[in-house]
């Protein structure tokens, strides 16, 4: 049975595109994160024993980095059994999420790692199976 696996991932949600022997699952994955905003410049400070204060900014940094964390294990866990991946989708997460899976000793499953935009469900689902065609 060939599992082929085409997923769209933002730092919001992941689509994920089951291909199994041609028959097509569809899952949508939301982390859950919400917006991340970085703010500039330099917010730490020393205490007057010489310790960095944590600041409310670094508290939200390590809630959406944690936020972060279990949604990549979650979309992992739902494409461990592939035997062929595609990555696409806008910004960072598709880079963070394709080094998530080398630490998995995944990276060999991975064809290709794309840049794309906002894409709805069926631009997703005819995304893959343009990478992924049924062969008779």
């Amino acid at each position: 049975m060939k599992k082929e696996i085409g997923l769209w991932v933002d730092h919001r949600e992941a689509i994920i595109v089951i291909l199994n022997d041609g028959v097509e699952e569809t899952k949508r994955i939301a982390s859950g994160s919400g917006k991340h905003i970085r703010y500039s410049g330099s917010a730490h400070s020393k205490t007057p024993q010489g310790l960095k204060e944590v600041t409310a900014e670094d508290q939200r940094d390590r809630k959406f980095t944690n936020t972060l964390n279990k949604f990549y294990d979650e979309i992992i866990a739902a494409i461990r059994d592939a035997e062929t991946i595609q990555i696409f989708g806008p910004g960072e997460a598709k880079g963070e999420l394709e080094k998530r899976l080398e630490h998995e000793g995944l990276k060999a499953h991975v064809l290709a790692v794309e840049a794309a935009d906002k894409m709805t469900d069926r631009q997703v689902s005819a995304k893959v199976r343009e990478r992924f065609p049924v062969k008779n």
